[in-house]
Order: structure tokens, then sequence, then C-alpha cells
């Protein structure tokens, strides 16, 4: 039986998340409602996460990875994924145990009616600076983008393949992903989903790059959309 879906995981410097990660990828995939794989993309972390990695995919099948030379940041780790995904379906989550893999099942029901859908941490799990921040910057995309999502920036979405690989590559593309399918008239939704509190590893935020790097990335999201080249066939002699 072939994949129906992907799971995509962009990881950098998480060994301490892993192991866990691992043991719920493995639980989650065996009762999963479509046949479902796995794709972890080390973004050039200098921890022994690739190690960890190509160990861990090695001794379990419907497990594969990409191991970047260095660090190219979360939104080359998603393009490169979406480039090596050949499943109808793929989904995005974090490596540090925030959001958890069976919560794709409250996503999934949705992909019939639309083309992407995201969780929403509605009840957050983070320390308030963080919450503030996150919110701040969710307000300013919203401003630019116009996607009206309440948690456009989680961790945890599913969306259509066709989509993905037709999205144009740029830093921070994580951040603009719903955005992304309403270039190409597709048709978003947001979830409530649980949100945990990171219990190992290190958060990789702080306000330069949850906020000033987003507010920049918003212009270069404004200057792609003028430029975006979105097309359909009407027919063709073959």
């Amino acid at each position: 039986m072939t994949n129906d879906f992907t799971i995509i995981v962009p990881v950098y410097n998480e060994q301490d998340c892993l192991p866990q990660l691992f043991v719920q990828l493995k639980e989650y995939i065996q009762k999963a409602s479509l046949k479902t794989k796995v794709l972890l993309v080390d973004d050039g972390s200098t921890d022994a996460s690739p190690t960890m990695i190509k160990e861990f995919c090695s001794k379990n099948e419907g497990f594969g990875y990409l191991l970047f030379e260095k660090n190219f940041g979360k939104g080359a780790a998603l393009k490169a994924a979406f480039d090596h995904t050949d499943t109808a379906f793929l989904g995005y989550l974090d490596a540090d145990l925030q959001t958890y893999p069976e919560d794709f099942e409250k996503l999934l029901p949705f992909l019939g009616e639309y083309d992407l859908v995201t969780g929403w941490r509605k009840e957050r799990k983070d320390t308030l600076v963080k919450r503030i921040s996150s919110k701040v910057g969710n307000g300013v995309r919203n401003l630019f983008t116009k996607d009206f999502m309440h948690d456009t920036g989680c961790p945890l979405k599913v969306m259509k393949t066709e989509y993905a690989v037709n999205m144009p590559m740029f830093k921070g593309l994580q951040r603009f992903l719903p955005a992304m399918v309403l270039l190409q008239n597709g048709k978003i939704n947001e979830v409530e989903i649980p949100h945990y509190p990171r219990l190992a590893g290190k958060s990789k935020y702080n306000f330069r790059n949850r906020f000033m790097g987003p507010l920049l990335d918003c212009f270069a999201y404004v200057w792609m959309k003028k430029s975006y080249i979105n097309y359909k066939v009407a027919e063709k002699n073959e």
C-alpha cells in the first residue's frame, strides 16, 4: 500500500527532544487514519541530532531524512521537504514536543473541503513574553497577508502537496503558509488544538527573530505577492 500522508519535521539542535519525538511519531503512524510516513529535515544542527536521526531512520521503516550541510533556516527546511514529498497530503510538525502528532487527526478530516488546515493554539503554554511577542507578530502578519488566522505560525498544519510544491521559497516561509495557499486561490481553515509546555531542549526564539525578523519577512511577502505568477491551462494539444 502506498503512503498518502507525509509528516515533515524540521530539526535544529533538538537532541533532548528527539527520543520522545521518535516514540510519539512511531506510535502515531501505526494508528493514523491515513497511510503515513515521516521526513525529518535536520537544519545544520551542531549537537547530536543528525546522528540520532540517521540511526533511528536506519532502524525504522517509514522514516526518512534530509541533512543540510549548514543552518539555512526553517523556511528552507520546509521547502526542501516539500520538494521531496511524493504523497498527496503532507503535514508539518515542530520537533520541540509542544504539539503532538496525534493532533493531526483533528485537522485531516477537513482536507476534503480545504487545501490547508492549520492548528490554533488557543491556550498557549509559553512564557508571557513569548505569548505577547507571538500575538503582536501574528497581528502584524495579518495586516500584510489578510489571511485572518488567529495563529498563522502554529507548527501543526496539514495541506495538499500540490499547493506546497508551488510555493516560492523565501526566508520565513513557515510564517506565511496559509497566505501562500490563498495566493493560489486555495481554501484554508483553522482548528483549535492543544498546546504543551516545552519539557526539554531550549527555545530558538527571541524578540529579534520572533518580531523583527517576521516584520522584515512581511515586506518580502508583499513584494512576492505582487510578482507571483499563478495560471491554469484551459486546453492543450497532445
